[in-house]
C-alpha cells in the first residue's frame, strides 16, 4: 500500500529548483516560491558585474559563479546577457555567445561544444499552462543544444527542445519542436528548410 503522507512529506522536503530541474510544474503558491526570486537576485548582482565587464576572464569567472561550473576558457561572451537562475545552465567548450542573449534555464539549459549563439537569442525553458486558472505556475522543459549548432540571431528556443547536432537555426526562429541533426530550421514556429549533407 501506497503512504501518501509519506509522498507528500518527501514532496515538500525536495528544493524547488531540484523539482523544476526534473520537470515538475510548480505552483505559486508553493513553499519555495520565493526562494526562485530570492536567487534571481543573486544572479542579477553577479550579471551586474559581468555586463559592465570588458575582461574575458573575469566574464567567465563570473559565468562560472552564476552556473555553479567551471567555464572554459575556450568560451567567449559577448555583454550584456540575462540569466534567471544559473544553475541549471551548463556551457560546453569553444561556445561564442552574442551580445544580448536571454538564458532562462529553471528548467535546465544544455549547450555542448563548438556552439555559436548570436545576437538576441532567447534560451527559454520554463513557461506557463495555457489554462487561465493556472497559468501563474511555472512549468519546465529542457532545452539541449547538441554539439556545432549554430542558432541564429534572433532566435527564440522554447521550453523542451533539442536542437540537433550541426544544425542551424535561421534568424527570427521560434522553435517549438526538436530538430534532427544536420538540418536548416526557420520560421515562426520553425519548419524544416533543408538538410546539411
Amino acid at each position: 500500500m501506497v503512504d501518501l503522507c509519506a509522498m507528500e512529506s518527501n514532496h515538500q522536503h525536495k528544493d524547488i529548483f531540484e523539482r523544476l530541474g526534473h520537470g515538475e510544474t510548480v505552483s505559486p503558491t508553493d513553499p519555495g516560491a520565493g526562494q526562485l526570486r530570492e536567487a534571481a537576485f543573486a544572479t542579477k548582482k553577479l550579471l551586474v558585474r559581468l555586463n559592465a565587464s570588458s575582461d574575458p576572464a573575469e566574464m567567465r569567472a563570473l559565468l562560472s559563479q552564476i552556473t555553479g561550473s567551471v567555464i572554459d576558457e575556450t568560451v567567449v561572451v559577448f555583454s550584456p546577457l540575462s540569466i534567471n537562475y544559473g544553475k541549471h545552465t551548463r556551457i560546453g567548450r569553444n561556445v561564442f555567445i552574442n551580445f544580448d542573449c536571454i538564458f532562462l534555464d529553471l528548467g535546465g539549459i544544455t549547450i555542448e561544444d563548438d556552439v555559436l549563439i548570436g545576437p538576441r537569442v532567447s534560451l527559454l525553458s520554463e513557461g506557463h499552462p495555457v489554462d487561465p486558472n493556472d497559468r501563474h505556475s511555472l512549468v519546465p522543459g529542457p532545452i539541449h543544444i547538441r554539439r556545432n549548432a549554430w542558432i541564429g540571431a534572433g532566435a527564440t528556443i522554447l521550453p523542451g527542445v533539442t536542437i540537433g547536432e550541426n544544425s542551424v537555426v535561421a534568424a527570427g526562429a521560434v522553435v517549438s519542436k526538436d530538430v534532427p541533426a544536420n538540418t536548416v530550421v526557420g520560421g515562426i514556429p520553425a519548419k524544416t528548410i533543408k538538410s546539411i549533407p
